[in-house]
């Protein structure tokens, strides 16, 4: 928009500069002109005085002489016999002719101008000439228009100016309005617009936030929904675990606790998902590897209680990411529970960081017997933990990928780039 303006603005003033300075330009021209043809103009009618009342030869020749050096111009007279006196500069015997008739006229050409003054004398009629060659014609009017130029240019380039300032005024409030809608992309969610500049920018101002506040109250409904619903499918869960004790069958007994263990695994995480505040406000990016270390410390009291080893593998400096901090932890921490909640105990398990080329990898892996028999154990079993982690991490852009089918020990690789996608978001 600024450019545009900008554009608009220089072209209509250039417009309006040519069709001023060109006109005068060309006056001052002619200025030049009329003022160098009325001064030889002048000189020549005096010298036809002086040629009218003196009829001696020589003296004639003396006050043309004075003549010629108080004007400054090439002056001459022309006798009837033909004779020169004076100066005057190359003479054309066309001109000189139209002179000998009579004829009193000026010329401007490309050698400058020249002016014909006939005498009519007893004897005859002598022609009184003068000259100004072209430099002295125009004398001063390529300063003139080198003047006219520059303050051309001055005033294109303060129209400039003027034009970049009010187009500023217009085109920053939109900026920031701009910069306001990508923030809400990105999930900044407490991100306003401030309602400055223009009525119409103040109004597209007035309406995103209006926008944004409807989007947050949404959210904030929708998660009350979702924890309202877990909540009220948390009782009859709690009353089928209580029934389970009165079945009497120990292997349909094992089969119905692993299923609802299952269910109440799936509504707890849908429960922490609801719980989550909307936190969309807090900076994006986390320290991967800080994170790892982390939260491997929180799970490692439990594995120490379960006779499992935990190995870490991590970079000796920072991890940059984009996932937030508060999706890296939920990451991570589903997928180690994801081990204590699959594998029996005193089954080892690892976490690894490592650095690619453009990709950052986290792999979890256990020592179990792998996700075949895995899924074979927990029949019934949603997921629900891993489709998160696949949600999350696309949201920033990266992926998951698990070990196949029927492989002895399982592993989780979530793969996160090491660039800004903001377009994946």
């Amino acid at each position: 928009m600024r450019r545009r303006i900008t554009v608009l603005v220089a072209l209509i003033s250039t417009g309006f500069l040519v069709s001023f300075l060109v006109p005068l330009a060309l006056l001052v021209r002619t200025l030049a002109e009329d003022r160098g043809m009325a001064m030889i103009d002048q000189t020549a009618r005096n010298v036809g005085i002086l040629v009218s009342g003196i009829t001696d030869p020589s003296q004639l020749a003396s006050l043309v002489d004075v003549a010629v050096e108080a004007s400054g111009v090439d002056v001459g007279v022309i006798s009837p016999s033909g004779e020169l006196l004076g100066t005057t500069g190359r003479l054309n015997e066309g001109e000189v002719g139209r002179g000998r008739s009579g004829e009193a006229f000026s010329i401007i050409d490309a050698e400058g101008g020249r002016v014909y003054v006939p005498i009519a004398l007893d004897a005859g009629t002598s022609v009184v000439v003068a000259s100004i060659p072209v430099e002295d014609l125009y004398a001063g009017v390529a300063d003139a228009w080198w003047t006219i130029g520059a303050a051309g240019t001055g005033l294109l380039a303060a129209s400039l100016l003027i034009a970049g300032q009010a187009s500023r005024r217009i085109s920053e409030p939109l900026l920031e309005v701009a910069t306001t809608a990508h923030r809400l992309r990105d999930g900044d969610l407490a991100a306003r617009a401030e309602e400055s500049g223009p009525s119409e920018t103040r109004e597209v101002a007035a309406a995103l936030n209006g926008l944004a506040d409807r989007i947050s109250g949404l959210l904030v409904e929708a998660r009350a929904d979702v924890g309202e619903l877990a909540h009220r499918l948390r009782t009859p869960v709690t009353a089928l675990k209580l029934d389970l004790d009165a079945v009497r069958e120990p292997e349909l007994a094992g089969r119905l606790q692993e299923r609802v263990t299952a269910l109440q695994r799936a509504i707890d995480v849908i429960v922490k998902e609801a719980r989550r505040e909307v936190r969309e406000d807090l900076p994006e990016g986390c320290d991967l590897a800080e994170v790892v270390r982390e939260r491997v410390e929180y799970w490692r009291a439990l594995a120490e209680d379960q006779d499992r080893t935990v190995t870490v593998e991590l970079p000796s400096g920072a991890v940059p990411v984009e996932l937030s901090r508060l999706d890296a932890d939920d990451v991570v921490d589903i997928l180690i529970d994801n081990v204590f909640a699959h594998t029996g105990e005193a089954v080892d398990f690892g976490v690894s960081v490592r650095l690619g080329e453009r990709e950052v990898h986290l792999l979890v892996h256990d020592a179990g017997p792998g996700f075949a028999a895995t899924a074979a154990r927990r029949t019934g079993s949603t997921g629900l933990g891993l489709d998160i982690v696949r949600r999350t991490v696309a949201t920033w852009g990266g992926r998951l990928v698990t070990s196949p089918i029927g492989q002895p020990g399982a592993s989780v690789e979530v793969v996160l780039p090491r660039e800004r996608r903001s377009a994946a978001r």
